[in-house]
């Protein structure tokens, strides 16, 4: 698990909704993104003359992580970590069943929600990666390696769905701890310009109180002296045999 991971969504999902924001939003969801979960019916706003024919909706997660050595030359804190951070897409709608209502991503081919839907996912791209607002996200991601898109469809029953799985794979800094505890490196700037109040912060302020701090066993009194210094001979200390 890598916590620069953790950080980069939630500082997407501050970019994407922000704090201070009233009724602009930067993208067409609105204040409808949600942070490692899917929309629920509670979740949409009623209008007046009733609920709209969709609903467009974003959530994100962390999809996976890793990190590992650049190369075999280096030493151990120098180390490269990406991650797929996984952005659904969608167009809501209320569905049923015989269990009741459900939210589901509206199904059907239209070609006008399709174009709402493109724009939605542009939106995020652009918000994430282009804006001046997305340069929290930026603090803790390095660098955007890769982008694919992928609609939902089940093409053996003919169903398509008016949702888009986004999966960006990005570098981050490795993560750096402090024997304090809590944040350090690119985790800790980030921490430090989020809004007081926001969601991103108040989960990272979560994690940071699972890091606990470390007490480190005092040098004094250990005893660094060597051979040389004691009164051996350093070469015969060294002196290996041969066989001849």
């Amino acid at each position: 698990m890598i916590l620069s991971a953790e950080a980069a969504r939630l500082a997407a999902i501050e970019v994407l909704r922000p704090t201070t924001a009233v009724d602009s939003f930067p993208t067409l969801a609105g204040p409808r993104v949600f942070d490692s979960r899917a929309a629920a019916i509670n979740d949409l706003d009623d209008e007046p003359g009733g609920r709209p024919h969709y609903t467009p909706v974003l959530a994100l997660y962390t999809r996976s992580s890793d990190g590992g050595s650049r190369g075999a030359a280096t030493d151990i804190g120098d180390n490269a970590c990406t991650m797929v951070l996984e952005i659904v897409g969608e167009l809501a709608v209320i569905a049923s069943d015989e269990a009741g209502d459900y939210l589901d991503a509206m199904a059907g081919d239209d070609p006008e929600a399709r174009l709402v839907l493109a724009a939605l996912m542009a939106q995020v791209r652009h918000s994430l990666l282009y804006a001046e607002a997305g340069s929290l996200f930026r603090r803790v991601v390095m660098k955007c390696m890769r982008i694919d898109a992928e609609t939902h469809a089940v093409p053996e029953l003919g169903l398509r769905f008016q949702r888009m799985f986004m999966r960006m794979t990005l570098v981050l800094p490795d993560d750096e701890f402090t024997d304090a505890g809590g944040f350090s490196g690119s985790i800790k700037r980030l921490y430090d310009a989020l809004p007081a109040q926001s969601y991103a912060k108040a989960k990272l302020s979560e994690l940071a109180g699972h890091l606990a701090g470390q007490a480190r066993t005092p040098l004094a009194g250990i005893d660094f002296e060597t051979p040389a210094e004691a009164g051996a001979d350093p070469v015969a200390a060294f002196t290996t045999e041969t066989g001849d």
